[in-house]
């Protein structure tokens, strides 16, 4: 079976749960500690695509950093990225609007990319409705899907890096 290889950057503010959702899709493991990623962390996994022509991507999952500045080294971690997981802390609402700056930037490096936005942390939501507006609106602007996840139960954690493995076989 032919393996495909892809780069994909997770892109959000600190603490949204970026480490936590790779941690939890490559290892199927949540811990509490938290550690903030200092430059960039790199993991791998292997999707197998259950469509017409059943193939492996491999995705190498770069972990950036997070935080207000967007350097030339960003950029040259961005670089021959396939596709990009837009994170957002559903509890911070202070986070959603900074994805469109990781969006815009990463977009500006990779055009063809596919992007993927993840809003985590549902867990602690008591209600959705204002996030599921906020959720499809963003979703909108960049023609990408969205999801709710919970890197602490595993909500929708799989399902968000399959759609991206999915994408990224497209471009």
């Amino acid at each position: 079976m032919e393996i495909i290889q892809r780069k994909v950057c997770l892109l959000g503010d600190f603490a949204v749960g970026k480490t936590s959702l790779i941690r939890r899709f490559v290892h199927n493991k949540f811990t509490t500690d938290y550690q903030a990623t200092i430059g960039v962390h790199v993991s791998r996994k292997e999707v197998i695509l259950e469509n017409a022509e059943a193939k492996t991507v491999g995705l190498i999952l770069w972990d950036l950093a997070g935080g207000e500045t967007f350097s030339q080294m960003e950029e040259a971690y961005y670089r021959g990225s396939a596709g990009a997981l837009l994170v957002a802390d559903s509890m911070r609402s202070e986070t959603f609007g900074i994805l469109n700056t990781y969006a815009t930037t990463f977009m500006q490096v990779n055009p063809e990319a596919s992007l993927v936005i993840v809003f985590n942390k549902v867990d602690l939501m008591p209600d959705v409705a204002e996030l599921e507006r906020r959720a499809k609106a963003l979703s909108a602007r960049w023609g990408a899907p969205h999801f709710f996840t919970s890197a602490l139960t595993g909500t929708q954690v799989d399902s968000a890096f399959h759609e991206l493995a999915e994408s990224v076989t497209r471009t």
